[in-house]
């Protein structure tokens, strides 16, 4: 949609209304055929049509270009009055500069800050209304350190208040614990499963060494009787040659 035309100040030349909506052109496109229209106007035509609403030539979005650059410039200047002229509001401004205006413009109306709180006040009237804000909170006058909502004055209890707060630090306290707790459960159950696997390795490497040990002492063995049968046939053989 486009801005509304009565909000204008003086002529507004019909090339700078929409053709669709008949306001004046916001966020304006035109067509191959020089027709022009709102954004959210043709986007919206077009979706059912594949035509142009005034002459009905045939078109689509990826023909669409922004408008002329003369005609942008016309329609930058033309001057028109803030929305907010209802609630008191005299600016006039420049279709240009308009919309920086009422993003700052003190009369318009903009929704309380607090939390809870529904209702909305003109910009300029906002800080009364803070000030006096059912939903406003403050910290606690007795010092406990409670942030309490002027609705809950009456309600407030600063011993209790305190009772939860440490409740709730006891249950966070209890909390980290376990959670350390069965942080260091795991980490000893990795060392335990490592200590296990290392002890097999080890015992796997012992029963190794004791064959090998075993294998050198049958080969030993082996020797010696080698040895004591060499010598005897070598006490015969000195025996024969004494003979002889």
């Amino acid at each position: 949609m486009g801005y509304d035309i009565e909000r204008f100040v003086g002529y507004v030349n019909e090339g700078l209304l929409c053709s669709i909506c008949r306001d004046v052109l916001e966020d304006p496109l035109q067509a191959p055929c020089e027709h022009a229209f709102c954004t959210a106007c043709i986007h919206g035509w077009l979706v059912h049509h594949s035509n142009c609403p005034e002459d009905r030539q045939v078109i689509d979005v990826s023909l669409l270009r922004p408008l002329y650059r003369y005609m942008k410039n016309d329609l930058n200047r033309l001057q028109l009055h803030c929305r907010n002229r209802e609630y008191g509001c005299e600016m006039v401004c420049s279709l240009e500069s308009i919309d920086r205006h009422e993003r700052e413009c003190e009369y318009s109306q903009i929704p309380c800050s607090n939390a809870g709180c529904t209702v909305q006040v003109e910009r300029r009237n906002l800080d009364g209304h803070l000030a006096v804000c059912e939903y406003r909170s403050r910290e606690c006058p007795n010092g406990c350190g409670y942030t309490i909502l002027s609705a809950e004055d009456t309600q407030h209890n600063c011993v209790a208040e305190l009772r939860t707060e440490l409740e709730l630090l006891r249950a966070e306290m209890i909390c980290r614990v376990e959670e350390a707790k069965h942080e260091m459960e795991s980490r000893l159950d990795s060392q335990r499963r490592h200590m296990v696997q290392k002890e097999s390795v080890l015992q796997n490497e012992i029963e190794e060494l004791k064959s090998q040990m075993s294998r050198m002492m049958s080969d030993v063995r082996s020797l010696m009787a080698a040895e004591r049968q060499h010598r005897q046939e070598l006490e015969q053989a000195e025996l024969e040659k004494r003979e002889l």
